[in-house]
């Protein structure tokens, strides 16, 4: 396509994502009139499709000038960059398949409109502030963080004392976490090894390493699919709970030995490694669902591998003498490196946290640290996306309040 049809092609994803984002509609039609961000320039590090360019839409509608580039080499939609750079007071930077270099470029790109409030998915942005750009952190108003990763890394920032700058953990909000992590990786995850791979999933031993929201997400959808599903996990509780959801719960050098799918979930490094590649049977796949590619060894992978081919568009297979290991989009997210990320009505309750605490965060002085989600601004996205549904809730009454919090009445 030429750029025009590019462009097309990016606004008719726009326009199918905008018309299944309800919650974020109404906040846009309240920016727009009240012109909170007025004034104020945005940068952000996200994955650029089609629902992060409605989010990007309703900052500007707000009055903020707004600088993105992509948080993954991988997940950029050329069709809707290009059709967001031509919009009023957006500069889009972010381009499909780049390699390291051009990646950190366009970081910087973003960081040269000297921003007041950041958005960052993986903490990337922050991250080159921290070390590279510090002449810009004095008039950063703080800044906001989309996915587990990088609130982990923020944590571990705070906590050596190298964190200079607020930061909302977005993607602790309940609206967020409950639904975006668990439904939209859930179905996600699988939408991009399905339509990558072509193959049934039913009948398959499928290994879900981890079982944080997302891992409970994708173990649900791979059991509705009909596999039979293994879980791998380290912390002791959630195992349990895993067994008791019905799934079967081992170690992966255990799991390596039978599973035929792999789905890494725990945003931690070195989740299958060669000692698991080896003992895998002839064909397994392998796709990695969280934010770094990091949790499968590709290095270690490499290193084993005899040939290396691609077989399917977003597939090599590795041939480590005797065997086949087929990875998909590198062992990059799969849901949005093979597919079209998260499904449009759950990244609007994402979003619409991202745009009222980047209202919050213009409108209130934070100190330096990692911030929750204001309880009310959480419990404003529930309510009102119930209402998108048509769904209406009980009250407590005054009696039912009075008994909630009092002590005197017993036995």
């Amino acid at each position: 396509m030429n750029e025009k049809e590019l462009i097309e092609s990016g606004n008719m994803k726009m326009d199918w994502a905008r018309n299944h984002m309800p919650v974020l509609a109404i906040i846009r039609e309240k920016f727009e009139e009240e012109k909170p961000l007025k004034g104020l320039k945005v940068g952000m590090a996200l994955h650029v499709e089609a629902k992060t360019a409605v989010l990007v839409e309703t900052l500007a509608a707000g009055g903020a000038e707004v600088s993105i580039t992509g948080c993954n080499p991988l997940s950029t939609q050329d069709d809707v960059a290009l059709a967001l750079n031509i919009r009023k007071n957006i500069s889009c930077f972010a381009r499909y398949g780049v390699g390291s270099q051009e990646y950190y470029e366009a970081i910087d790109r973003v960081l040269d409109s000297r921003p007041d409030i950041t958005i960052d998915d993986g903490a990337d942005l922050i991250f080159k502030l921290h070390k590279e750009r510090t002449d810009l952190l004095p008039n950063i108003l703080g800044g906001c963080e989309e996915t587990t990763t990088g609130v982990h890394r923020l944590h571990a920032m705070e906590k050596e004392g190298a964190l200079k700058m607020p930061v909302i953990a977005v993607n602790d909000a309940m609206t967020k976490y409950l639904f975006d992590n668990r439904y939209g990786t859930g179905q996600s995850a699988w939408d991009g090894i399905n339509r990558t791979t072509n193959l049934l999933v039913a009948g398959k031993n499928v290994v879900v390493a981890g079982y944080g929201w997302c891992g409970r997400g994708v173990a649900m959808r791979a059991a509705g699919l009909g596999a039979s599903v293994i879980v791998t996990e380290v912390d002791p509780i959630r195992a349990l709970e895993a067994r008791m959801d019905g799934y079967r719960v081992m170690k992966m050098s255990d799991a390596a030995k039978i599973g035929e799918i792999f789905v890494t979930t725990t945003g931690n490094r070195d989740i299958l490694t060669a000692e698991h590649f080896k003992s895998m049977p002839d064909g397994a796949i392998l796709a990695n669902s969280g934010h770094f590619n990091v949790e499968i060894d590709m290095e270690a992978l490499n290193s084993l591998a005899k040939t290396v081919r691609t077989v399917r568009n977003n597939i090599k297979e590795y041939d480590i003498g005797g065997k086949r290991i087929n990875v998909i989009a590198e062992g990059r997210l799969v849901n949005l490196a093979a597919g079209d990320g998260h499904p449009a009505e759950v990244m609007d309750m994402s979003f619409a946290n991202q745009a009222l605490c980047v209202r919050y965060i213009a409108e209130n002085k934070l100190p330096n640290g990692v911030h929750r989600v204001p309880q009310e601004l959480d419990n404003y996205v529930a309510r009102m996306k119930l209402e998108s549904m048509g769904i209406s809730i009980d009250e407590l009454t005054e009696a039912q309040r009075s008994y909630m919090s009092g002590w005197e009445c017993g036995t």
